[in-house]
């Protein structure tokens, strides 16, 4: 039975009971991460502690030493060994809400405790579909004003991804008032011109921690990039698409809403941006 962790006990999942008033069940009110493991290694885990942490303050939960990035490492870690993690590959999904407390709009009394959860699972990558390409479609981004905070409030994302099913694609590219923001779980780059384009970080869009990696690898190959969002309208003409992520790694997308993107086949840009960053996670 698979092992978790909540509020400081390590417990088979069936006994991980989480009170019915926990403001993340009752109002969306909790950041969560989401962080790749490899052979037992953290991939990144200080940008996705960090993020956490500011998400945990935007929101203005204060967890302190219940969710620093020294336990939740610790946490980490040793759910990976617990479930016997430690060859392979894994995901941690990592969970911290305001807590129990009567369902009142505004903030519970102070010293309410933030509940902590965290669960580690097997993960296999779909290698078929980041050599072929996968499918996309475009969608409204319908989501609220501060999506640089990664909140457990998914609606959005939900509902575009069921559009995305229902169409038989892998991912929904988000658009608002014109432009491209991100994929509904995903960040979007575009090439233009032989030129790297990304959506600009706002209070739009989330700063990935793939992203910030595949900028990386795009300054170590010396591939152009140029921080600017694309126009929804412009999208269908591009020279390569491509979305990025966590359990996404560097995803080609060849064709749009049924229509193929360039000669519907991974582009040359894309290749050697996967290479890099396979590189850079399995190295």
């Amino acid at each position: 039975m698979t092992t978790v962790y909540l509020n400081g006990r390590y417990v088979p999942e069936a006994e991980a009971l989480i009170p019915a008033n926990d403001r993340g069940f009752i109002f969306g009110d909790g950041i969560y991460e989401v962080v790749r493991a490899i052979a037992g290694r953290l991939f990144e885990w200080e940008g996705h502690a960090e993020r956490l942490a500011n998400g945990l303050a935007g929101l203005r939960i204060e967890a302190g030493a219940l969710a620093s990035s020294a336990t939740l490492r610790t946490v980490c870690e040793r759910l990976l060994a617990a479930n016997d993690l430690t060859t392979g590959e894994a995901t941690i999904y990592l969970q911290v809400t305001r807590g129990a407390a009567k369902r009142v709009h505004a903030f519970p009394p102070a010293g309410t405790v933030p509940t902590v959860y965290a669960i580690a699972s097997r993960f296999v990558p779909d290698r078929a579909m980041r050599a072929d390409g996968a499918t996309a479609i475009t969608y409204p981004d319908l989501r609220w004003a501060r999506c640089d905070l990664k909140t457990v409030n998914l609606l959005g994302p939900v509902l575009a991804r069921q559009a995305a099913a229902e169409a038989g694609s892998y991912e929904a590219i988000l658009h608002r008032d014109g432009w491209v923001t991100e994929g509904a779980a995903t960040t979007v780059f575009v090439v233009r011109d032989g030129v790297l384009h990304t959506t600009p970080l706002s209070t739009a869009v989330l700063p990935s921690i793939t992203r910030t990696v595949v900028l990386a690898c795009a300054a170590s190959l010396g591939v152009p990039v140029h921080e600017a969002a694309t126009a929804l309208a412009d999208l269908p003409s591009v020279e390569e698409l491509m979305v990025v992520g966590t359990t996404t790694d560097v995803q080609p997308i060849v064709a749009l809403d049924g229509r193929p993107i360039a000669d519907g086949r991974p582009g040359p840009v894309t290749r050697r941006l996967q290479a890099a960053y396979t590189e850079r996670l399995y190295g």
